[in-house]
């Protein structure tokens, strides 16, 4: 079965916008801690970004697969920045790290084809 990760990003956005109303402070809070942590420092953001997904492909998160590469998109990370990241993903998760490797390959694909004018998808 092929995962749409610009599905899944949509459909997980509904959903954590109707837990903030739920829970406002935790999940601003949440979003204070991601904004701080992506900032540019000694390391930039898009390095931020490349770690973040590395991370979410040895936990097997499609959510973080969705989000980051949109994020790495944003920021220009071409294909081969992510090939060597997803590398490193899967060296440090083992097999089931190179399935959502492929799938993270796959979600930056899938974003190259659903581009629209002006770069808003």
């Amino acid at each position: 079965m092929t995962t749409n990760y610009s599905h899944v990003r949509n459909d997980i956005r509904e959903y954590t916008r109707e837990l903030q109303k739920m829970q406002p402070d935790t999940i601003n809070a949440f979003y204070t801690v991601s904004k701080n942590a992506l900032k540019d420092g000694v390391l930039s953001e898009k390095i931020k970004e490349f770690i973040a997904l590395a991370i979410g492909v040895s936990k097997q998160c499609d959510g973080c697969i969705a989000f980051h590469v949109k994020n790495l998109k944003n920021l220009g990370a071409t294909r081969e920045e992510l090939g060597e990241v997803l590398g490193m993903g899967v060296y440090m998760g083992g097999g089931p790290s190179l399935m959502h490797a492929a799938d993270a390959l796959r979600a930056f694909d899938q974003l190259e084809q659903n581009e629209e004018p002006g770069g808003v998808t």
